[in-house]
């Protein structure tokens, strides 16, 4: 049995923080909780990113709700991924009772219910703040690499992108893309070949099927207009307390590439928007990736190294990125070794590939006099989590079996009629939920192409008509000479018609 006193010590001194903070609960020993041992994040460091893993039924959902109420309270706006749909009480109070009771004296401070300012956020055709971007806001170089193009057709793209540019074209949804493609290797095929270089018909018709597929996963619904501004993320409310924006993806689960659309566009709109912010010693806003296995078990190569390159810069806006996920080999090593916060929740251990398994997590982690790791990963009670943060310089403390507290906001989601009730108070769906579809590439391309068929059908009529004058001036032309000839004149005079006709008369007879 450890010293209970010595562990105390460990873990306040390693979980010091001159600034503040949020409180995740207590560490635990030989699995009991030490009262008042208090597992804590540096607001300082929440933007260094983090990982939420574990079990299916373990709790990493109410965990994710557990900092995202904390960052709320501390004035830090929100964004959550929902793909479970399983986020929504956050708009209303929890119930307490005798466990949640049982569990807060455990750990030292009492429970309080408490609701968050939310706001319903969708993708589809789903109620809530409608999210959309545009083409053009895409740029060829992201887009490329969303449609997973060879390098040949991004240079294509980034052509179509140039074309749209010089002429003035504004790029806003798939229907403008699939127009100007079409337009490039058809009735545009010399005004691109003179000015840009030949385009392939076989490449644009490869982009086609590409965009054809992405539509089918409802990107058609997130490409146009009116874009949303990142900057309607980080809304406080009247009381200082930060908005959580809860983006519903309940019914896009089969439909990876849309999610991995929105998550890198928002990434990397914010990342463009967002100024630097340098050491503020907190974040402007925290987005959480629920089940993050499905935009990286989908991902291509390019996408995954844009992903990659976006994780390693954002963190200078003051953005902090959590996944969650059921095991950390769902997240690519290279994203992995940037997350400086680990809440990692039990593993079950059901066949040799699963124990080869937990022991490589196992070694994710810092080693500790107190626990072995392995071991804990597969002991550990919902509610409860190994967790590792980097303390304010940047140094990961020591790890901590911890039992976490309980949600202060609803651990279940929202009635129909609370839903209606939140989204009739929202500001934001009046400003995104009405559907524009100004004059852009589309309806330029066919204004353009319409009246170049007027031009070719009045080109062929004065062709026509100019073919016709002619016809008729070689007739006039062929009847003048016919009577210019004396030889013709004098067979056709009357005179001569009338012998004929009397020699022809005498004969008959």
């Amino acid at each position: 049995m450890a010293d209970k006193q010595a562990f105390f010590d460990y873990i306040n001194n390693g979980y010091t923080t001159k600034g503040d903070f949020l409180n995740l609960g207590a560490a635990m020993l030989d699995g009991e909780t030490v009262k008042d041992a208090y597992v804590k994040i540096p607001l300082k460091t929440l933007n260094r990113h983090g990982l939420i893993a574990g079990a299916t039924g373990t709790g990493k959902t109410k965990t994710l709700q557990i900092i995202a109420e904390n960052l709320s309270e501390k004035g830090i706006p929100v964004l959550l991924m929902d793909v479970k749909g399983d986020l929504s009480g956050i708009a209303e109070p929890g119930t307490n009772n005798a466990k949640i009771e049982e569990r807060h004296a455990s750990i030292g401070f009492p429970y309080e219910a408490k609701k968050f300012p939310a706001e319903i956020l969708s993708l589809s055709d789903q109620e809530g703040v409608r999210l959309r971007a545009t083409v053009s806001e895409f740029g060829p170089v992201l887009l490329a690499r969303i449609l997973d193009l060879s390098d040949v057709q991004s240079g294509i793209v980034s052509v179509i992108f140039k074309y749209c540019d010089d002429n003035k074209m504004p790029l806003l949804d798939l229907k403008d893309f699939k127009k100007i493609l079409q337009y490039s290797t058809d009735e545009g095929k010399k005004e691109f070949d003179d000015a840009y270089g030949r385009i392939s018909s076989s490449s644009t018709g490869a982009i086609l099927r590409k965009v054809v597929e992405l539509e089918q996963q409802g990107a058609d619904l997130f490409f146009g207009e009116k874009s949303f501004d990142p900057q309607d993320l980080l809304r406080i409310n009247e009381n200082g307390m930060g908005y959580i924006n809860i983006l519903r993806l309940t019914d896009i689960q089969d439909r990876p590439k849309l999610f991995s659309t929105f998550m890198l566009s928002l990434l990397a709109e914010i990342y463009a928007t967002f100024p630097e912010q340098g050491d503020s010693g907190r974040p402007e806003l925290v987005i959480f990736v629920d089940e993050a296995h499905l935009i990286f078990n989908e991902a291509s190569s390019a996408l995954l190294n844009q992903i990659e390159s976006i994780v390693k810069l954002i963190r200078s806006k003051g953005v902090g990125l959590y996944f969650v996920t059921q095991n950390p080999t769902d997240v690519p090593d290279a994203v992995l070794s940037q997350l400086g916060l680990k809440i990692q929740h039990a593993l079950r251990a059901f066949t040799a590939k699963d124990r080869k398994a937990i022991k490589l997590t196992a070694e994710n982690y810092p080693l500790s006099d107190y626990y072995k790791t392995d071991e804990v990963l597969t002991a550990l009670g919902i509610g409860e989590a190994l967790v590792s943060v980097l303390n304010e310089k940047g140094i990961p403390t020591p790890l901590a079996r911890t039992m976490l507290r309980a949600p202060m906001s609803r651990m279940d989601v929202l009635t129909n009629d609370e839903l209606k009730g939140l989204l009739k108070t929202s500001k934001l769906i009046p400003k995104y939920n009405e559907v524009t579809d100004r004059e852009s590439a589309y309806e330029m391309l066919n204004e353009k192409i319409e009246i170049a068929n007027k031009e070719e059908v009045k080109e062929k009529a004065e062709k026509e008509k100019e073919a016709a004058r002619k016809t008729t001036s070689s007739r006039s032309s062929s009847s003048r000479r016919s009577t210019s000839n004396p030889w013709l004149k004098t067979l056709s005079s009357p005179t001569v018609i009338r012998s004929v006709l009397g020699i022809l008369g005498k004969m008959m007879k």
